[in-house]
């Protein structure tokens, strides 16, 4: 069990615990929320002990074994496999002790121990979960330091994983997965047998894997009951019903508050004033769930679209000085293509993207691109680009050189760091905040082409929704790479997939993909992988199909929608009676600006009407 009971806890002059108080259930897969710097780490630091509150309580089971991950990454000369066998305290004890024990009595009770814990099979299982989180059975054996810091993050969650702890924390775990690792890892949560408490901001694995949500706010924590959105339906729900409930009780206030300022210096109504009077102090008001608003992230359209394709690739290869990591690259890129990239880390997607944003040269093939083509091209190892010195001011002043004081301080509130904030140092802006920045200047001169590797990291929801927005948003072609498998089926129209050294299509969905990986991993035979292939998708063409045309439909009711309402704002324009007389020339502009608009319109109508005629028949 562990209950929290009427905790407080303050961080400087923030009150992050507010009398807090919940009890999670049992066995239950509960999912932290919350928005970023509210407290959610602060309180596994105290569910560990490491912290305690100004007062109340953090009470946890009696003889309940915790398991967290290392916040060091593991780096010695062990082998991956002995680094998370050696994670099983107990085990690796009685091994120890077996190796000296003398007295015949003792040597029985440790191999019977031995057995209970299921000792001979840790080898196999440990290899499992490695497999699962991307090691195959040749990194396995490999000494832990040759691998960099984020491959060793997931050896240190292997290791708490494997030894299935009473209570399982986990904080953020797909930041050091990819797309593969982090399908796994929600299948593996989805059947863990005990307690286990995820602070997680991706919302497919709060859907998929856990059976309650834990929501930190203004101090208070609350406990809804299923997945993300069944805890934002709730949540809505409750909200609405304590509006209802403040309104009428706002309505009482003015009702008894009249009675009394009407008949208080009446002496027949006095008693009747005063009770009125205490019935006022008794009505304690209601606190509304208030949503905070998200910043919008800037991802300004190209100028002028060109003409398709932007990049296309014959028989192309590519690497690093003599060592080719990908060939056979026969691929088109159009102007408005949104295309998520599908592969295991190390397969080579980050080289993909570089090539593509001209930053690898072509070791052979053919590679055209057009020549006007601009590309923006955001990676999470952008962020330790920044200056430490600098500010968000000073690094949108570099790419605005003649521009004002007041034009550079727009930019910055469009991209979200208004008034102070743009003059707050680097070092002293959150992951998420970096984040949103390093966007904003890869998007700067709104390029043709946006390249977006692992965008999510650091970001809450809320914000992963206004990313989401944004990408849509956006009149270019975008390459995703990311772990968040709810942005990628959002916002992604084509999947290819890097493998075995070069770049198909992926002729399928997210969900067939996640089962192709998990018909892959046996756990009881982890060196038996065979590589992904879209040969070994079952075939379900009609399912292909109908989720193609679905987002066709979507995808033109958008564009509709996007072209009624500029149409609104040139008509609103157009109907000033002085607008043909104070500025003649503008009002040209705006009504051939109408026509084309109107032109694109009629174009995006004609369209959701085929995709909806065939989306009709293949239902």
């Amino acid at each position: 069990m562990l209950h929290i009971n009427d905790l407080t806890y303050r961080l400087g002059d923030r009150l992050l615990f507010d009398s807090a108080t919940v009890a999670l259930p049992p066995q239950g897969r509960v999912g932290f929320v919350g928005r970023n710097g509210t407290g959610k780490t602060t309180l596994f630091r105290m569910i560990l002990g490491e912290l305690a509150g100004e007062s109340g309580s953090v009470t946890i089971g009696r003889h309940m074994k915790i398991g967290a991950v290392a916040q060091e990454a593991p780096g010695g000369d062990e082998s991956l496999l002995d680094v998370v066998l050696q994670a099983d305290l107990e085990r690796a004890s009685l091994l120890k002790e077996a190796e000296t024990a003398s007295d015949p009595h003792r040597i029985a009770e440790i191999q019977i121990r031995l057995a209970d814990i299921e000792a001979h099979s840790a080898p196999s299982r440990a290899a499992s979960v490695l497999n699962g989180l991307g090691f195959d059975s040749e990194a396995q054996q490999r000494p832990c330091s040759s691998f960099s810091g984020g491959w060793r993050m997931r050896v240190a969650l292997a290791a708490v994983l494997f030894i299935e702890p009473d209570l399982l924390l986990l904080d953020e775990p797909t930041n050091y997965l990819d797309l593969e690792g982090t399908l796994w890892l929600m299948d593996y949560l989805a059947h863990y047998p005990h307690m286990a408490l995820v602070i997680s901001h991706d919302r497919d694995l709060l859907n998929q894997s856990v059976d309650h949500i834990m929501h930190l706010e203004q101090g208070k924590l609350s406990l809804y009951r299923g997945g993300y959105d069944q805890f934002e339906r709730q949540r809505a729900e409750k909200q609405a019903l304590q509006l209802k409930l403040k309104k009428k009780q706002e309505d009482e206030r003015r009702h008894l508050q009249a009675f009394v300022d009407r008949f208080k210096a009446k002496a027949s109504k006095a008693s009747q004033a005063q009770s009125r009077v205490k019935r006022l102090e008794k009505l304690a008001p209601i606190a509304t769930i208030t949503d905070q608003d998200v910043l919008p992230f800037d991802m300004p359209s190209p100028e002028r679209p060109l003409a398709p394709p932007i990049i296309a690739m014959e028989d192309v290869s590519t690497g690093y000085g003599d060592k080719t990591v990908l060939k056979k690259l026969n691929l088109v890129i159009a102007d408005d293509d949104r295309i998520g990239l599908l592969g295991s880390n190390g397969n080579g997607k980050s080289t993909f993207a570089k090539l593509v944003a001209g930053k690898l040269q072509a070791l052979g093939g053919a590679l055209r691109r057009s020549s006007k083509l601009k590309v923006g091209y955001f990676a999470q190892h952008q962020l330790d680009e920044l200056s430490d010195s600098g500010t968000p001011y000073a690094h949108v002043a570099q790419r605005m050189p003649d521009g004002t004081e007041a034009r550079i301080r727009a930019r910055c509130a469009r991209m979200g760091f208004t008034g102070a904030k743009a003059d707050t140092p680097i070092t002293r802006l959150s992951g998420g905040e970096k984040a949103r920045l390093m966007m904003g200047l890869a998007a700067f001169e709104g390029p043709h082409l946006l390249i977006l590797d692992e965008p999510t990291n650091h970001l809450d929801i809320d914000s992963r929704l206004a990313l989401m927005e944004a990408i849509n948003d956006y009149e270019g072609a975008v390459i995703l790479i990311s772990h968040d498998r709810f942005l990628i089926e959002s916002c992604a129209d084509r999947l290819w997939l890097v493998n075995q050294g070069t770049v198909s299509n992926f002729d399928g969905d997210i969900d067939q993909y996640r089962q192709v990986l998990l018909n892959q991993q046996n756990p009881t035979s982890p060196d038996k992988i065979k590589s992904v292939s879209t040969q070994q998708i079952p075939p379900q063409k009609t399912k292909i199909d109908v989720a193609a045309l679905r987002k066709k439909v979507a995808a033109a009711a958008a564009k509709i929608e996007k072209f009624q309402g500029l149409l609104e704002k040139i008509d609103a324009a157009l109907s000033d009676p002085q607008a043909f007389i104070k500025e003649t020339e503008k009002a040209t502009q705006l009504s051939s600006q109408r026509r084309d608009v109107e032109a694109a319109l009629q174009a995006a109508e004609n369209e959701w009407l085929e995709a909806s005629d065939a989306l009709d028949t293949a239902l």
